[in-house]
């Protein structure tokens, strides 16, 4: 998640100060000229050209959940595995390459969880400590941004999972625990579902979530949240 700015997309400004040679001037005198500015002209529409256009192609865009990858909450009706609790370590996403260490984020003083630190730890996602481990019985929460100042982070292809993904998460006691993502959504922040998000789960349930949709350049923030809903349904332990 990001409550910054995108640097992806770049503006391009055409200007000419006053005393610029391509300033707008009374009728030169002689050919010579009206044709060397007729060329500047010509230059200074063709480099503007040329800029938005590579302005255009570095844009980078993460993907948006498609509607059909909506699927379910969880699974109804059915508890599933659990495991003992154990902090978690690490989290490995293999169909969106997504490999990262877990911090350990609590809530600030105003109550909002926290969030990496944009300008240092932007590659990494966390776990909030204030819900299940990952492979109890609860819903456990693993956050992350979306973009930084320098591009995409750690979760920038999260919209790209569907129904059937898979999400392993390594806790401190050496066993995996394997989550198979049930639905992808995105909500509109002020319409936010955090009863459903951070309520009780009888059974093992892992809620990834990030930011999504459009950023609002006028409050800084991205206008959606993107959340991924998953299940528990295997464990490896390491040899």
């Amino acid at each position: 998640m990001s409550g910054r700015p995108r640097i992806a997309g770049l503006r391009v400004v055409m200007s000419w100060p006053q005393d610029s040679q391509f300033a707008p001037q009374s009728p030169p005198r002689g050919r010579g000229r009206i044709r060397f500015a007729g060329f500047a002209g010509a230059s200074l529409i063709v480099g503007g050209a040329m800029a938005i256009l590579i302005a255009a192609l570095a844009q980078q865009h993460a993907p948006a959940p498609a509607a059909s990858a909506a699927g379910d909450i969880g699974p109804a009706g059915v508890t599933g595995p659990t495991l003992r609790q154990s902090p978690p370590v690490s989290v490995s996403i293999p169909e969106i390459g997504v490999r990262s260490k877990l911090l350990r984020l609590g809530r600030n003083a105003d109550g909002t969880m926290q969030v990496p630190n944009l300008n240092t730890q932007a590659s990494e996602a966390a776990w909030y400590r204030y819900s299940a481990t990952p492979g109890q019985a609860g819903a456990a929460v693993i956050e992350g941004h979306v973009d930084s100042y320098r591009g995409p982070a750690v979760f920038f292809r999260l919209g790209a999972l569907k129904p059937g993904d898979h999400i392993d998460v390594t806790l401190a006691d050496g066993v995996t625990a394997v989550f198979r993502v049930t639905g992808v959504r995105e909500y509109a922040k002020d319409k936010y579902p955090a009863g459903v998000i951070y309520g009780h789960a009888s059974y093992a349930a892992l809620r990834v979530i990030t930011c999504g949709g459009d950023f609002d350049r006028s409050t800084g923030h991205y206008l959606n949240s993107l959340v991924v809903f998953a299940s528990l349904v295997s464990s490896t332990h390491a040899s």
